[in-house]
């Protein structure tokens, strides 16, 4: 059967505008529920809501690990738009089920993880429509939008939640994603010009394309991208539980109203912001790669201590400011990574990073709310310690921090001829709230004859819920250049 043709549907030339908006919509209409989702989750399990919830984006989180490296190939395949139609829909068709059935609204935003991947799609469609030097501002314009509607989008929902109640939100947070999916339907044009795609439906997907574990299996294979990549599993595995229940223990523990918790993210989140921008520059220029990754670790373990010991609100308010500036830790171990590999191996290496990061997104938040559970942290305890998986992710960190010792400061790479870079890559792809690692080989798309790809750009202090290890490779306005020039 043959392929229909996505030339003719949407608005204009395919732009990074139109990822911008799909992005925005998306992400505004979930930041929208922060509030009535903290309350049905009490509502819901009142008993074990920090359990449920960490078993409840855990499951998300591994599904969308396992999934992402498919939907990224499938992605290459067929075009970008009907997977970006496809993820965006799934990821927010559980937000009616809020006040229809909370029971069904929990299971289908765990099985919704299947599909939640639409950042991998989302950088993948930017790649095809700009040329290899725009693309790295192009994905930090895509960024800075994420972030811009979950710094907006919580206080927004906070205020009508308090005026009128959770029922309108829901309905608002629904009308706003049906416009999401509308725009795509209507607006968006495909990417992927039809040369570029196969012609049946049929295509064969290997399965090194579709396993999520490809590039994680060449980790031991150079001793210093093992050292990088043991930091970031023990660094990332405590931030992605944090990610899952931080803003519920705000509720719960520390007794933060929703207002509080709205305007807490919007501070920590323009913080976070100034300090991977402005800070981060500055760092990376005085004190060097290595030393601002081990910096950033010393925040992080400061930051989760705070929290784990801290009983009083301007507690948490500190140590918000201090986690923003432990965002500047993974931005600067993507440097280092390229920094430390060939040119030609960096979107194998980048890869790596992103699975891991990936299987953390659903390791972490299942392993907060098993130690939330066994140290029975409900509603209105207090202990000694009153958040204990903090402060075990602290000492997780400790380890990372002295493992991030041993890693030698980078050297130049050799330079690598055009005849020596010869690398394919695909869509391969998470804090966010995940990736697509393990795709970065077995493409159906060429590479530049260079072959160097932009760095991971970091979000702000919650995470891209899939980050994408986007690859350079010619994009589409870089196809009809070579043609005219009779490359």
């Amino acid at each position: 059967m043959p392929l229909p043709s996505s030339n003719t549907t949407g608005i204009g030339r395919p732009s990074v505008s139109h990822a911008v908006v799909v992005i925005f919509l998306e992400f505004f209409a979930w930041g929208l529920l922060t509030t009535p989702m903290l309350t049905v989750l009490h509502e819901t399990f009142p008993q074990h809501t920090f359990l449920m919830n960490g078993l409840i984006q855990g499951v998300k989180g591994l599904l969308s690990f396992m999934s992402a490296p498919l939907i990224g190939a499938l992605s290459d395949v067929w075009g970008r738009r009907s997977f970006l139609l496809v993820t965006v829909f799934f990821t927010c068709a559980p937000i009616p089920l809020m006040r229809l059935s909370p029971w069904w609204y929990f299971a289908a935003i765990s099985m919704s993880g299947a599909f939640s991947v639409t950042f991998s799609v989302i950088f993948a469609y930017v790649a095809d429509v700009t040329e290899e030097h725009e693309r790295s501002t192009a994905y930090g314009l895509v960024s800075a939008t994420f972030a811009a509607s979950l710094v907006t989008s919580p206080a927004i929902g906070a205020y009508l939640s308090a005026c009128y109640g959770d029922n309108l939100v829901v309905l608002v947070a629904t009308l706003v994603a049906l416009a999401d999916i509308c725009f795509i339907l209507l607006a968006v044009p495909e990417s992927l010009p039809e040369k570029m795609r196969l012609n049946t439906w049929g295509a064969p997907i290997t399965w090194e394309q579709a396993d999520p574990f490809q590039s994680m299996r060449k980790v031991g294979k150079d001793p210093t991208v093992l050292l990088i990549c043991i930091t970031v599993f023990l660094s990332y595995l405590p931030e992605a539980g944090q990610y899952s229940s931080f803003f519920l223990y705000l509720r719960q523990v520390i007794n933060f109203s929703s207002a509080t918790i709205a305007v807490f993210i919007g501070v920590v989140g323009i913080l976070s912001i100034i300090a991977q921008t402005l800070i981060l520059t500055v760092l990376m220029r005085t004190i060097g790669n290595k030393n601002t990754v081990l910096l950033g670790l010393g925040f992080q373990i400061l930051q989760l201590a705070w929290y784990g010991f801290g009983s009083e609100p301007w507690m948490m308010w500190a140590a918000g400011a201090v986690a923003a500036m432990s965002s500047i830790t993974f931005p600067a171990v993507s440097a280092l990574v390229s920094h430390s590999a060939d040119p030609d191996k960096q979107g194998l290496v980048q890869g790596m990073i992103t699975g891991i990061r990936g299987l953390c997104n659903g390791l972490g938040p299942a392993l907060y709310g098993l130690i939330f559970f066994m140290f029975n942290v409900e509603l209105n305890t207090k202990s000694l310690i009153p958040g204990p998986p903090f402060l075990l992710g602290s000492c997780t960190v400790v380890v990372a921090f002295l493992v991030a010792l041993f890693i030698p400061e980078h050297t130049e790479p050799p330079v690598v001829t055009c005849a020596d870079s010869k690398e394919t890559s695909t869509l391969a792809g998470v804090h966010i709230n995940t990736p697509l690692p393990g795709s970065d080989e077995d493409t159906q798309v060429p590479t530049s004859d260079e072959d160097f790809e932009p760095l991971l750009q970091d979000s702000i202090l919650w995470e891209l819920p899939q980050h994408a290890n986007y690859v350079a490779y010619l994009s589409p306005m870089e196809e009809e250049e070579r043609e005219r020039k009779g490359q």
